[in-house]
């Protein structure tokens, strides 16, 4: 609660508009070494941010984009997957074995969707945003990779 009225005390947003002024998503991982307003430049307001585990494209993430897209005006996302990602390297069953131990529960419905090429897991999203006949015709999908060490962040283009 210090934290809240500390954030108060300088609150200087209570006007933004709940569209986006950039009319951009972002759809990225939820690490929390980085934050896509940082990397990207944005403010408060400029830009729907979306995270989940890996940044990937689940039904969920889809339901938030369309929103996104027809309710509130945006026109297009950048896809940001990042190193040393949890999900890299990483299997479903290791994944079921980890829950399992930890719970007993079966987690063996659920695809955590992990992967083992970076570039590759970008491509193969935005090639599923690409395809979603869902969001606009000419929405714009980007994707990116993000190095967690150096900051640096990496174009992936889908054709490569």
């Amino acid at each position: 609660m210090d934290a809240n009225r500390a954030w108060m005390k300088s609150f200087a947003w209570g006007g933004l508009d709940v569209r986006p002024k950039q009319r951009l998503a972002v759809l990225t991982c939820m690490d929390s070494r980085y934050t896509a307003q940082g990397i990207l430049g944005l403010e408060l307001g400029d830009a729907h941010v979306i995270r989940n585990a890996g940044g990937r494209v689940t039904d969920d993430a889809i339901r938030s984009l369309v929103l996104s897209a027809h309710a509130l005006g945006t026109r297009g996302c950048v896809l940001i997957h990042h190193s040393k990602c949890g999900l890299y390297g990483n299997s479903n069953d290791a994944i079921y074995t980890m829950v399992k131990d930890a719970t007993g529960a079966d987690a063996s419905g659920i695809d955590f969707l992990p992967f083992t090429d970076l570039e590759g897991s970008v491509r193969e999203d935005m090639r599923q945003l690409a395809e979603c006949n869902l969001l606009p015709e000419d929405y714009q999908v980007l994707g990116f990779t993000y190095d967690v060490d150096t900051g640096l962040l990496v174009e992936v283009k889908l054709d490569s």
